[in-house]
């Protein structure tokens, strides 16, 4: 593996709202290039410092949630990995009702039902897209969402767009979202065969893109593939800016986890590099921490940052962007208050919401978990 650099870089920590603290070693930004430091007009590029406020607990006990879809008129669906189902809760009350069960999930290790997404004519179609574990592969499914019928049977039967996705106890990715260009992509593990990463053939370590239908978009960067980009472990997190450039989460495996900025076509290093290697070919993360201070899983854009969600770093991560570079070193919030922190998406303005995961088997659950809880953030 290759070796990472910015071993000394500094990282100003923060507490659960006002964002000071001492130095942390555990995590570092990229300096800024030519390339991606365009320049910006007055009062585009964010504070150094932001804020957290945790506004309310939206909803609680909730089953190994994973993928966390807000609807149009403010309710949420929130997917259940190892239940298997899709539960609506109200947004205003917080209150609790399944929709129905996926067919065809087989949950075991980090498998099972995991992204959820809409599709873009939402509205019209009333079409739920979901990434989960069958028994052979990771695939993708829309389903019809019908709320004229019973609670727990408003689910048509899955349509599937994609498979074939690599399958494993561990490394599965599973977040997908529709990007602005209302594409659909994917982010996949490399299923515990770190091989595959490199291998643009394989469809294991990629961001994919694909179409709604889940044939390759158009546009991407390999003839007739829906591989985006490549050489990444596990990938659990995908968010846009309002210039519409991809940001992706990492996991990394003993040294560092990673923020990238993703590039069509673009290598990412794994196996070959973990972190920042300087190395020709590879592209280095904007930003990366210690594997004990992240265990990144979703990540969301607001107020000109991007946060990410820590699994077992157990914190709400800030990054705040000057185009495609961190304009200063990342700060955490929430550290250790609600435990492993799994989905985190926009929320509108000022708003995210964020979903625990402490219902895992990995977590410590108390009183209340699995919860979603809203937050202010700047």
């Amino acid at each position: 593996m290759a070796a990472v650099l910015a071993a000394g870089a500094l990282l100003l920590t923060a507490g659960c709202s006002s964002g000071g603290g001492a130095p942390d070693r555990g995590a570092s930004a990229a300096p800024r290039t030519p390339e991606d430091s365009p320049t910006r007009r007055a009062g585009d590029v964010p504070p150094a410092k932001g804020t957290v406020t945790v506004v309310r607990t939206v909803t609680g006990g909730l089953d190994t949630p994973w993928g966390l879809a807000p609807l149009p008129e403010g309710d949420l669906l929130v997917s259940s990995r190892d239940k298997a189902t899709i539960t609506r809760v109200d947004g205003q009350s917080g209150r609790k009702t399944e929709v129905g069960t996926v067919p065809g999930v087989s949950a075991a290790g980090e498998g099972g039902l995991l992204g959820l997404a809409l599709s873009p004519d939402f509205a019209a179609d009333r079409m739920i897209y979901a990434y989960f574990t069958s028994a052979s592969d990771n695939r993708i499914v829309r389903v019809l969402y019908d709320e004229k019928r019973a609670a727990g049977d408003q689910l048509g039967a899955p349509d599937t767009v994609f498979r074939g996705i690599p399958k494993g106890y561990v490394h599965n990715g599973g977040r997908i979202a529709f990007g602005p260009d209302n594409m659909l992509y994917a982010g996949t593990g490399e299923s515990g065969d770190t091989g595959l990463s490199q291998d643009r053939k394989s469809l294991g370590g990629k961001i994919l893109r694909m179409t709604p239908e889940g044939e390759p978009a158009p546009g991407n960067p390999f003839p007739d593939s829906p591989v985006y980009s490549y050489g990444h472990r596990n990938v659990q997190g995908l968010a846009w800016d309002t210039e519409q450039r991809l940001f992706a989460s990492e996991f990394g495996q003993d040294t560092w986890d990673e923020l990238n900025a993703v590039k069509p076509g673009g290598n990412y290093g794994w196996p070959k590099a973990e972190g920042r290697s300087g190395e020709p070919g590879y592209r280095d993360p904007l930003a990366q921490w210690a594997t004990d201070d992240a265990s990144p899983s979703g990540v969301a854009f607001a107020e000109g940052s991007v946060w990410m969600a820590g699994l077992k770093g157990q914190r709400l991560w800030r990054v705040p962007l000057d185009g495609t570079a961190a304009s200063a070193d990342p700060q955490d919030f929430l550290r250790g208050k609600y435990g492993r922190l799994r989905t985190v998406v926009p929320a509108g303005g000022d708003k995210l919401w964020l979903m625990t995961s402490n219902t895992d088997g990995r977590g410590d659950p108390g009183a209340g978990d699995d919860r979603i809880l809203e937050l202010r953030v700047t």
